[in-house]
């Protein structure tokens, strides 16, 4: 009976994540209505507030799940990387590139630091930031990064990456500003290279 009720309670959830990110991803934080967004759930009001407390809880819900995503499609793309530094240098160009996603655009980089603070206090973004550290560490383990402090390297690239991505999304024309940062990015951390590993 109780696995019943928890596959329940999961179930609902889910419906309610799926109608939030659309309704979300549509008329923004602001303008999207917990009325509609229930109904096309087929829940009650209720059960949003059981679930995420409010519609603050509800919309931080939808930005970890889309952070999560975005963070898993940029490890993807640096899977393609011939070592650890493309790889690395991969990640970045994919999730800054990610600005230029609608859905990204409006949910993430637009409507979450507006209504959710600084991104770089959020789970999702620390989870990445742990991430992005341990390549660090290994980088310069390994010698193709000058002996740099680990930390202070992974926060200020995870930053630089981030605000990248927050100027593109803002910007009057993204896809003029994606080149520019990606690029200024790379000349960026490139200072972090090794003598041996830039010439």
């Amino acid at each position: 009976m109780g696995k019943k009720r928890d596959e329940t309670m999961a179930e609902n959830r889910m419906r309610l994540l799926s109608a939030a990110r659309r309704a979300f991803a549509a008329h923004g934080f602001s303008a999207a209505s917990m009325d509609e967004l229930t109904a096309e759930a087929g829940l009650t009001r209720g059960a949003l507030y059981h679930n995420f407390g409010d519609k603050k809880g509800l919309f931080a819900a939808v930005v970890a799940e889309v952070d999560g995503e975005m963070a898993a499609r940029a490890k993807k793309a640096g899977a393609r990387g011939e070592d650890d530094w493309s790889a690395l240098m991969l990640e970045t160009d994919a999730y800054i590139e990610m600005a230029l996603d609608p859905e990204v655009q409006r949910i993430v980089l637009l409507d979450g630091p507006a209504f959710l603070g600084d991104p770089s206090q959020w789970p999702s973004q620390n989870a990445c930031l742990q991430e992005t550290r341990e390549k660090i560490a290994s980088l310069v383990s390994a010698r193709i990064l000058k002996p740099v402090d680990v930390d202070a390297a992974a926060r200020l690239l995870s930053g630089a990456a981030l605000n990248a991505a927050l100027w593109v999304a803002a910007s009057d024309d993204p896809r003029a500003a994606l080149p520019k940062a990606t690029e200024t990015f790379r000349l960026l951390a490139a200072g972090l290279l090794a003598d041996r590993a830039s010439d």
